[in-house]
């Protein structure tokens, strides 16, 4: 990845880094931020690299499961994979752990899971020894949701999104669902090849369980922050959202910061929302 845009925040004591694949193979080269498909943003508070007791909720440990991963997709898993051993990284799951042989999960320095897929057939990979870092995809962020039903309604009815692709899978207890910002999309899109996909996973039966919660990332102890999206006009964009009733974390009008607004999904989430700057350059950050 690339940093493409950095934020400090002196006064606040944090700085904010957005990253993204900006080489001429990616999707979205040289845009601006708030024009890209996919990009991740690393929230740095100062002082916390001093502090050996320090340490983030990666979402995947009880009893604070919620936010699961991010995910890159590469051109050759095996060698994607080696080359990123050969660098010091560690693994959740390398490619030839448990059955699903297919994918890899890396962990980056604060043991967050990054997940690794290939754009290719894996058999068809096998024997490769290179890697091109040059076609990797920010694929999507996967959260975990208690009731699909309702977590659908709100991405699709409310935020505009599109089902891409489902996948069942009732041996293991639990289906994912994979959405974006993809016109005409009809359930059976290769999501593989895209950028800023979000994956859904629901467990069956904890939408009948009434004191079943997902931790959101922002309650102690902390880790995942927000999803973001970007919109054509953020002032009428909010005006949707409350006339659809959602719940805010955080109106346009609230607080110093007037350039974005937090919506909350239904399993509490937070949404952030701003404005794309190549539609419209109002509320610049």
């Amino acid at each position: 990845m690339t940093l493409i845009e950095k934020f400090p925040m002196a006064e606040a004591k944090f700085d904010l880094y957005f990253l993204a694949y900006d080489s001429p193979n990616a999707l979205s080269p040289k845009a601006h931020w708030s024009d890209r498909q996919g990009i991740l943003e690393l929230t740095h508070n100062y002082g916390t690299e001093n502090d050996p007791s320090f340490a983030i909720a990666n979402g995947n440990q009880e009893p604070h499961r919620g936010f699961g991963h991010v995910c890159i997709s590469v051109d050759n898993i095996q060698a994607a994979c080696e080359r990123i051993s050969s660098a010091g990284y560690r693994f959740q799951k390398k490619l030839s752990d448990g059955r699903m042989r297919h994918v890899a999960f890396a962990l980056d320095p604060d043991d967050y899971w990054v997940e690794i897929i290939s754009d290719n057939k894996v058999e068809d990979t096998e024997g490769i020894k290179e890697t091109d870092t040059s076609t990797y995809r920010m694929n999507h962020t996967m959260l975990r949701v208690k009731d699909h039903q309702q977590s659908l309604t709100f991405y699709k009815d409310v935020l505009g999104m599109s089902l891409l692709r489902t996948s069942e899978k009732p041996s293991a207890n639990f289906n994912l669902y994979f959405l974006g910002y993809v016109p005409g999309a009809n359930n059976d899109v290769n999501t593989h090849t895209l950028e800023g996909v979000l994956e859904l996973t629901w467990n069956y039966g904890t939408e009948k369980d009434a004191e079943f919660k997902y931790h959101d990332g922002n309650a102690e102890p902390q880790g995942f922050g927000h999803i973001a999206i970007t919109v054509d006009d953020l002032d009428a964009a909010c005006q949707r959202f409350e006339e659809k009733g959602v719940r805010w974390k955080k109106r346009l009008t609230d607080g110093k910061m007037k350039q974005m607004a937090f919506v909350l999904d239904p399993d509490g989430y937070w949404v952030e929302v701003v404005q794309n700057q190549r539609i419209k350059a109002t509320h610049n950050l």
